[in-house]
């Protein structure tokens, strides 16, 4: 713990730390408010999974080149007009009432505008701590993004069923809209300098340590994303009791992140990290009770933080300063595609063969996460003795 306490001194990375988390709040109401919000209006979870499909399918589009372009339009100016976007398409998707392919195009206009403000967090992290901190530093904020999927869950389907799914996604988006401008205003975003690449789109995936935790991530966050929807189905409109269990979950990411923040990030790190949350979602399909589903992903959910830390750690140990946004950028890209095809897949098993369906196909990308992370571990740099290469100097000009 007194790493972290180190952390968190440091000048900066409270307040950036705080104001990301608030704008990316609304990703754990977005998925449950869109779920239930359609799936209410077209009787079919299948519809509601194309309508969420949609929205991550934009988002996975947009966010390379909107990275990129934050070398050229400025930060602040690209992610207020982004904010301004995507606040009001959601806004759309809450109040209209309409076929279901205008919900889709909202989503997918939701999704294109996202604002990339996790991708300019972690670009701003290396230069706030030294080589030595960046390894908690990542767990801690892949630990404090949990708290979205505490409070995101029950918020929203507390407002959904004690007052309407309308009224929980407009709520989302003012949350998205206030957190996203509060991260848009702060002194160090606003003085963010990323100096322009010269490489063309897409060049960094040519480095196998990317490609790696691209893959890896699309699988593990589809992974989490499916399961989430087949619990969700397993209650419906009736109660909180999804929300509580994914917040259960939540909590064990949480743990993880306490117990392997401060561990050194080797070559089968990813793999292990992977692993535990491919045994706790395998186990789920067979126990399908509130307690039984609560406890297995809250173990699965203990390698969740880790892993997505052990990501952003082997990132910014492969790529140069100037290409650290548009690999974050691919990485969050294939965690969206994850999202989006493992949400329709799970809609749609759901609808077959029940809820059982979106905790199958969640324990089966999470063992492909594993099986992956493991053959090519070697693709991996050496993190043993912190993040290889320090970026360049002063992208960042604070003010005087």
């Amino acid at each position: 713990m007194s790493t972290y306490g180190e952390v968190l001194k440091t000048p900066g990375v409270a307040s950036t730390l705080a104001a990301q988390l608030i704008g990316r709040f609304p990703i754990g109401m977005y998925a449950i408010g869109l779920l239930l919000h359609i799936q209410y209006a077209f009787d079919s979870y299948a519809a509601a999974g194309t309508v969420l499909a949609a929205l991550s399918g934009g988002q996975a589009i947009a966010t390379p080149f909107t990275t990129r372009l934050m070398s050229r339009l400025g930060t602040r100016t690209l992610l207020l007009i982004t904010t301004t976007i995507s606040v009001s398409s959601m806004f759309g998707i809450a109040l209209l009432s309409a076929p279901l392919w205008v919900y889709i195009a909202l989503g997918a206009a939701t999704g294109l505008a996202m604002p990339p403000i996790g991708p300019t967090a972690r670009t701003i992290y290396p230069r706030l701590l030294s080589q030595r901190q960046l390894p908690p530093l990542f767990s801690f904020d892949a630990m404090l993004q949990e708290i979205i999927f505490i409070m995101g869950p029950v918020a929203i389907t507390f407002l959904v069923t004690s007052v309407n799914s309308t009224v929980a996604l407009a709520v989302a988006a003012s949350v998205q809209l206030v957190g996203s401008v509060w991260f848009a205003l702060l002194p160090r975003v606003g003085n963010l300098r990323i100096p322009p690449t010269s490489k063309r789109m897409g060049a960094v995936l040519k480095k196998k340590p990317v490609r790696l935790v691209t893959v890896v991530g699309f699988l593990v966050i589809g992974g989490l994303a499916g399961a989430e929807a087949g619990i969700v189905a397993v209650y419906g409109h009736d109660g909180p009791e999804a929300g509580w269990i994914l917040a259960i979950g939540a909590l064990g990411s949480i743990c993880g992140g306490l117990i392997f923040g401060s561990r050194t990030i080797t070559k089968r790190s990813l793999a292990i990290r992977c692993g535990i949350l491919a045994i706790g979602l395998a186990a789920a399909p067979l126990v399908m009770t509130f307690w039984g589903l609560a406890g297995t992903l809250f173990v699965a959910s203990i390698g969740c933080a880790p892993a997505l830390a052990a990501i952003s750690a082997i990132i910014v140990g492969s790529v140069k300063f100037a290409d650290t946004p548009e690999s974050y950028g691919w990485v969050n890209s294939g965690q969206l595609v994850g999202i989006a095809l493992c949400s329709g897949l799970a809609g749609v098993l759901i609808d077959m063969i029940g809820p059982a369906g979106g905790l199958i196909v969640g324990a089966t990308a999470a063992l492909l996460a594993t099986i992956i992370a493991f053959i090519f571990r070697d693709s991996q740099p050496d993190l043993t003795d912190g993040v290889v290469e320090p970026p360049p100097t002063a992208p960042i000009e604070l003010p005087r």
